[in-house]
């Protein structure tokens, strides 16, 4: 149900207002004054006010500045008996969502009330998908690789500069193109993401560029671009490395012309994007390979950054573990709880090839599993992660590269075994390999297929 307050020092027009409102199922709330108002509003949660502008002692005017000062101030309404547009146009600039003049007409108000319902709705939401972003650009980590990148992008956010992001699977690219926005001019705007590695490629230039009505079997309507949408903000490419050809030449035409033609339309769209991409690949030896473009590496890549694997920044993980237990206890709705030396240093010593993606699970699971344990302790951990972790830590020395290719190869099946709870063929799927392949791999990496 909606609060409603009304605010008028006639007791005649608090009455009648308010019974109107309550017959239309809201529940209303009456002040004689401005500053009875204030009190009110700063006790309770209003979604709109209705405030008379001529009030005794504080009047309506002064009432509706104080208000537009409060956190979350709910719309304010601004009633007349007799206001002038000179009236009306300050108390527009003073915040107010509309002006309503008396007599009051009760369609009007209540139509008004409605709009105005809708329009704090939709500015909390905002409020609170901004603070969602917010979070997703907190970069935590104290290690100086850390250090280096929060650096390089308080440096360059605040530029128009392209930036091309490598990482391999699970660093963080994500999150430091949100950071960067986030710090950017353009971060009051749009940040649209578009996983190039997701979308089939018979849809990835309708995802991208939009299409018209017909252009082809599926579109039934119109449907705006990514490009469109993202016009005056960032448009973050995840995983360009997977695009196709075709796709390459259209956005190095839009790179280069700040414009592009959606599909099965003639008439040109001109934008103000700033791209950000990322990839998990090597982009030259894809251009060797001819499949990505040489001239659009060269348009994307203006202000590279290189997002550290966790295995290179293991000081890191004690923090990261702590950031994410004090997250998901919070998701969950559970006790903050803490998680033992002797854990933290399996965690230290597991060599995480699912990089901070893998971390976050991990203690997303014993969150959800382990709901009534004091403290978590090693024996809580995945068994994946502490199954041999003494045999090799992430800074072994090799004494050859196929030593520790087969050490990374043994860690990555483990992991994988155990995200399909053992099942050797179900495994095999996962990873492309036919199941007596995977069964030769285990025996020569020394996996016992009970593990």
């Amino acid at each position: 149900m909606h609060n409603i307050l009304i605010v008028d020092d006639e007791p005649s027009i608090r009455h009648s207002l308010k019974g109107v409102l309550e017959d239309e199922g809201y529940k209303a709330a009456v002040a004689e004054s401005g500053e009875s108002c204030l009190d009110a509003v700063r006790k309770k949660t209003f979604d709109v006010i209705l405030l008379d502008v001529w009030l005794t002692g504080m009047d309506g005017l002064e009432t509706l500045s104080k208000i537009r000062e409060l956190e979350n101030a709910p719309e304010v309404i601004m009633i007349s008996g007799h206001g002038t547009i000179e009236t009306a146009v300050r108390a527009t600039k003073l915040g107010a969502y509309d002006f309503l003049e008396k007599p009051l007409s009760i369609e009007r108000t209540l139509i008004l009330i409605k709009h105005a319902i809708d329009a704090n709705r939709l500015r909390q939401e905002n409020r609170d998908l901004k603070k969602q972003l917010t979070a997703k650009s907190v970069i935590a980590g104290d290690s100086i690789p850390m250090k280096a990148l929060r650096q390089q992008i308080q440096l360059m956010a605040p530029t128009n500069g392209r930036v091309l992001i490598y990482g391999e699977s699970g660093t963080g690219k994500e999150l430091v193109a949100h950071a960067i926005h986030a710090q950017s001019q353009r971060r009051n705007e749009m940040f649209v993401e578009v996983n190039c590695a997701a979308i089939p490629e018979d849809l990835i230039e309708s995802e991208l560029f939009g299409h018209r009505r017909g252009s082809f079997a599926a579109a039934t309507a119109d449907k705006e671009g990514k490009f469109q949408r993202a016009h005056g903000g960032t448009l973050f490419l995840d995983e360009i490395g997977d695009m196709s050809l075709k796709t390459q030449s259209k956005l190095l035409r839009t790179l280069d012309e700040h414009r592009f033609t959606p599909v099965g339309s003639d008439e040109p769209i001109t934008v103000d994007v700033r791209v950000i991409a990322s990839t998990n690949k090597d982009l030259d030896e894809e251009i060797s390979r001819g499949n990505f473009r040489e001239d659009l590496f060269y348009r994307l890549n203006v202000i590279p950054f290189s997002v550290p694997a966790l295995r290179e920044r293991q000081e890191d993980v004690p923090l990261l573990t702590r950031y994410f237990l004090k997250e998901f206890s919070t998701a969950y709705g559970r006790r903050l709880r803490e998680i033992t030396d002797d854990a933290i240093d399996t965690l230290m010593r597991y060599s995480w090839p699912g990089n901070v993606r893998e971390l976050r699970n991990v203690i997303e699971r014993i969150v959800i599993m382990n709901p009534t344990t004091s403290r978590f302790e090693r024996k809580h951990l995945p068994p994946l992660v502490y199954r041999d972790n003494s045999r090799r830590t992430p800074n072994s020395d090799f004494s050859t590269l196929h030593q520790a290719r087969a050490a990374y190869e043994r860690d990555y099946i483990l992991k994988k075994l155990d995200d399909n709870h053992g099942n050797v063929s179900r495994t095999a799927e996962v990873l492309g390999l036919e199941r007596s392949h995977l069964y030769r791999k285990m025996k020569t990496l020394g996996i016992a297929v009970k593990e």
